[in-house]
């Protein structure tokens, strides 16, 4: 029966491209004289609060006013995109009464959910959305495969949004002057990067683009994915069959993916040759077989058909009708080499080819990192990898590079003077957290009322030792769990192979003996007697029952699930053994049959492994890790989270192994939870920073991608964001210290300096109480003993420290600069200290001398010696640093120390000074004289604790930026 309804609302908002109008109006132009009441919205009304699941015209209204509301540009509303007010201004062009509004929103709810933040230089607009909507049929086709594939509505126009902002910023295809734009977009550790590039490729080519570069990966096992997942989803059957008839057995003789699973029927059909219906068609110049090589068919694989030869190919009469080239290739020196010889041999034609480069895991391999202070006369001298992508920038005048990863750092130290470098000049875009994917937010409790450890979270020991037996009993348990869920009615599509991991070493020998003993356990474990039927029907009750998903079937007693553990079982141990090693030099090592995700139709196995495993490597259905590899560098552990992604239908069977109190190195050791907590931090403070400059001011930019404020954090000390030879580039700019000792050492030698310093301090050492103050320090002996000091104290504003730190000169002011920058941010997450105890400990005794400083009352004076290299070691003593502590927050407030506790506040820090007087001028009791002393051989050295904050804001980190070595004159932002 036809659905009259239906056809005419799709009529009628088909024709609202440029969104919502009177809705009424266009109804009664578009219905048919013979159904006037279709016009009448009482009926989409009746129907919307009517409908079943899966009703159509529900389903329609659901894409369409989502669509809106995600809509970045909307010439029709001022009001921000993802709100009610949005939404209400989309009701109000349609002119919908107050019922039909209801209904709708209820049918409907507002997907409030951040969108990407985008950090951009300003560009030409040429990419709107009727423009884009006027070629589309690359997009359109991608947007139906994802919507079979069971994506949302707003998952499909998050996308949308996402992949319009990379590509309205690239240039211009059409445009005469050739300009190549630099942008990265960042997302998280496998949460759907690839689905972006394809987004942003499809819509390139549609606009125009015609030869698109993916640099996919370092070993072919990446890169092949990355092919046959855009030949499935984009490019699809008839560019890859070329025209061959797909009856013609003989003739598809060494045609791709005859021996794929998933092919045909899974792989995208156009219904028949693009160039036929309309569009372009697209030539493949690589296959999932075979990186590039040549090209195969000579320098013709790149001559364009041009309607109109006397012009160049990006005229739209000529670029519109070419075919579009695409080729995966490898991250492999030889490789690109090859690619580059045969692009030199082409000649003038590149310069009229809008070229798309998308470099994915871009800090892999791509950035430069060869030390900047080692090139001589202006050369540059460059890695091999970042030197064949800045030849292929060259050799390509129109080539637009986009960058993807999830682990910028290494990106944004990349120099933005350089100009032939891949510094993201043009637009830095942070994607947002796709809904249903979990994240390092999803392991971690970053507040006090969160449950993610308690529910996925478990210590690699317990009272009993090594828990890797329960790792394994619970990989069984949860393979049993999810064939009980096939049974009663969960789709078995994310179930088709499930998997674990374990990695803690980069040794292959260590692999090769783990692998046995891991083996050697599921030998023992008796999963088909008594003793391990007990042991699974213990962890289902204390575990994964306490923690099910109570919208997932889930077994209420161990008799139930027992007969799916006898099958979990056969698939682990299919082919005799239960684990894949995971590890070797060469390709052969990665091309096992049972590690091919999309060509096996069950992968069940025990994946240990190394380096290899920890980054672009997705490991399908992983259910259970055990880890304990350490790193320290940020970037290089995010990736190693291959935890991380979308599980969906068992989110909750999700457990993670991990190691707590790890050595690191031969004396310290390492919480590998808190430093996957760490990069948490680093990671949210960089995005929240990306969004606190994005927002545009009178329609311009704050800032661009070269004047970003210093962005990159680090949590922990030992974590550094990036590795070494990553960071040559990097800048300190900031240390947020909130409860922390800061001891500046770097003091001037002049005197005249050391006159100014003390000059700038007097006001403070005015402001010094006549009544002397008696600390207390607890000993650490085991008697319990007190150490009690006199100190002259003063209370000093924030502003009247920040006054004195700023205007002193200091010895090496480039170390002190990161730690002023922390004082000087009044922000909500900035310094949470608003006035401070200045503190200045007195000593009497035979060898206390006390002396007046620029007619202050007498002081202690102290000596301490400058090291080498002209430095103090320490200032402070440790006896007087406890008091400061429970004055600053840090420590607790204790009886035996009263003027501590009459001095603290809860935003209240403390300084420690002391008047400073180096040996190698004199002793202090010759240099005093009635007089005071002079105060150009005195240090007015102090040390000081901001205080510690709230929980919330009392993180302490360090932040970096780029340099730029085109603008070392000019300051970058100033950080309000």
């Amino acid at each position: 029966m036809t659905d009259h309804l239906f056809n005419l609302h799709g009529d009628v908002l088909g024709a609202m491209r440029r969104g919502p109008k009177a809705f009424a109006k266009l109804a009664f132009v578009l219905s048919e004289v013979q159904e006037p009441a279709d016009t009448d919205l009482g009926h989409l009304h009746d129907r919307i609060v009517t409908a079943g699941p899966g009703d159509e015209l529900v389903a329609l209204w659901h894409r369409t006013l989502t669509t809106w509301d995600l809509a970045e540009q909307a010439d029709w509303s001022d009001a921000p995109p993802r709100t009610d007010a949005r939404r209400t201004d989309t009701y109000d062009r349609l002119g919908f009464g107050p019922d039909l509004r209801k209904a709708l929103d209820e049918a409907v709810p507002v997907f409030k959910e951040p969108g990407a933040t985008v950090i951009s230089k300003e560009f030409t607009s040429w990419y709107s959305r009727d423009a884009a909507a006027a070629r589309a049929f690359y997009w359109n086709s991608y947007e139906q495969t994802l919507r079979r594939k069971g994506w949302s509505d707003a998952a499909v126009a998050s996308l949308d949004e996402a992949s319009h902002a990379v590509v309205e910023r690239l240039s211009d295809p059409t445009r005469a002057e050739a300009y190549g734009a630099r942008g990265l977009v960042v997302g998280y550790v496998q949460s759907g990067k690839t689905a972006n590039f394809t987004g942003v490729t499809a819509k390139a080519m549609d606009a125009g683009y015609r030869l698109v570069i993916i640099l996919g990966g370092t070993l072919n096992l990446l890169r092949g994915q990355t092919q046959r997942r855009l030949d499935m989803e984009l490019i699809g059957r008839e560019n890859i069959l070329r025209g061959t008839d797909p009856a013609d057995t003989d003739a598809l003789i060494g045609v791709d993916y005859q021996d794929d699973e998933d092919w045909p029927a899974k792989f995208v059909s156009h219904g028949g040759r693009p160039s036929t219906r309309g569009s372009f068609d697209i030539e493949r110049l690589t296959t999932r077989d075979n990186d590039y090589k040549s090209l195969e068919t000579g320098i013709r694989a790149l001559e364009f058909d041009k309607q109109d030869r006397t012009r160049p190919l990006y005229v739209p009469d000529n670029l519109h009708h070419a075919a579009a080239r695409v080729m995966v290739v490898k991250k492999n020196s030889p490789v690109l080499a090859k690619l580059i010889k045969d692009l030199k041999k082409i000649g003038p034609i590149l310069a009229e080819v809008p070229t798309l480069i998308i470099d994915d895991e871009s800090d892999q391999a791509s950035v430069n990192t060869t030390d900047p202070k080692k090139w001589e006369d202006g050369k540059v001298v460059r890695k091999a990898i970042n030197g064949q992508i800045t030849q292929l920038l060259d050799l390509l005048p129109r080539a637009q590079y986009v960058g993807y990863t999830a682990t910028p750092f290494a990106n944004v130290f990349v120099d933005p003077g350089d100009e032939e470098d891949i510094f993201p000049r043009d637009f830095l875009i942070s994607l947002p957290r796709p809904t249903g994917y979990m994240g390092v937010q999803d392991f971690h409790d970053l507040d006090s009322e969160g449950t993610a450890e308690e529910t996925h979270v478990r210590g690699i020991y317990d009272s009993t030792g090594d828990r890797l037996q329960e790792a394994l009993d619970a990989f069984v348990l949860t393979g049993a769990l999810k064939l009980y869920r096939v049974e009663h009615g969960v789709s078995e599509e994310p179930f088709r192979h499930h998997t674990m991991l374990v990695h803690q070493s980069v040794q292959q020998r260590e692999h090769a003996a783990l692998a046995l003993r891991i083996n050697s356990m599921w030998h023992r474990s008796a999963y088909t007697g008594q003793e391990g039927h007990a042991r699974l029907a213990a962890l289902l009750a204390a575990d994964f029952q306490r923690y099910a998903d109570d919208g997932l079937p889930t077994p209420t007693s161990y008799d139930d699930l027992k007969p799916y553990v006898s099958r979990a079982r056969q698939l682990i141990n299919s082919g005799g053994e239960p684990v894949i090693i995971v590890n070797g030099a060469t390709e052969r090592d990665y091309e096992q049959a049972e590690l091919d995700f999309d060509r096996t139709p069950h992968v069940w196995k025990i994946l240990v492994g190394g380096t290899k495993l920890s980054r672009g490597f997705t490991v399908e259905g992983l259910t259970v890790t055990y880890y304990r590899r350490t790193t320290q560098q940020a970037d290089t552990l995010m990736q190693m989270g291959r935890w991380f992604g979308f599980r969906p239908g068992y989110r909750d069977l999700v457990r993670l192994y991990i190691g707590r109190e790890e050595p690191l190195g031969k004396k310290n050791t390492v919480d590998l939870y808190e430093a996957f907590e760490a990069i948490c931090r680093d990671e949210e403070t960089f995005r929240a920073q990306l969004a606190r400059y994005a927002t545009l001011v009178d329609g311009k930019p704050q800032v661009t991608p070269a004047q970003i404020p210093p962005l990159v954090s680090q949590h922990l000390s030992w974590l550094k964001p990036a590795a070494r030879n990553k960071m040559f580039n990097a800048e300190l700019v900031e240390i947020r210290s909130p409860g922390q000792w800061v001891e500046p050492t770097a003091y001037p030698t002049d005197a005249a300096d050391l006159r100014h310093n003390t000059e700038v301090w007097l006001p403070a050492l005015q402001a010094l109480r006549q009544d002397v103050s008696v600390f207390v320090t607890l000993s650490d002996d085991d008697r319990g003993n007190y150490i009690r000091y006199p100190a002259l104290t003063a209370t000093l504003s924030h502003d009247q420290l920040l006054g004195i730190m700023s205007g002193l000169v200091w010895g090496r002011p480039e170390l002190f600069e990161p730690h002023l920058a922390y004082l000087r941010d009044n922000s909500g997450a900035g310094c949470a200290t608003d006035d401070w105890t200045l503190i200045l400990p007195q000593t009497s005794g035979i060898t206390s001398t006390a002396a007046s400083v620029l007619g202050s009352q007498p002081l202690t004076l102290v000596q301490r010696k400058r090291n080498a290299r002209g430095v103090f070691n320490r200032i402070s003593g440790v006896a007087h640093r406890q008091s400061a502590e429970r004055i600053a927050g840090r420590r607790t407030l204790s009886a035996d120390d009263p003027f501590a506790s009459q001095f603290h506040e809860p935003r209240r820090g403390a300084v420690l000074l002391y008047p400073v007087v180096d040996p190698d001028l004199g002793n202090p009791a010759d240099l005093a004289t009635s007089h005071g002393i002079d105060p150009g051989k005195v240090v007015l050295a102090a040390a000081y604790i901001p205080a510690a904050g709230a929980a919330e804001t009392s993180v302490p980190y360090v932040r970096f930026r780029a340099v730029d070595s085109s603008r070392r004159s000019e300051a970058t932002i100033e950080v309000p």
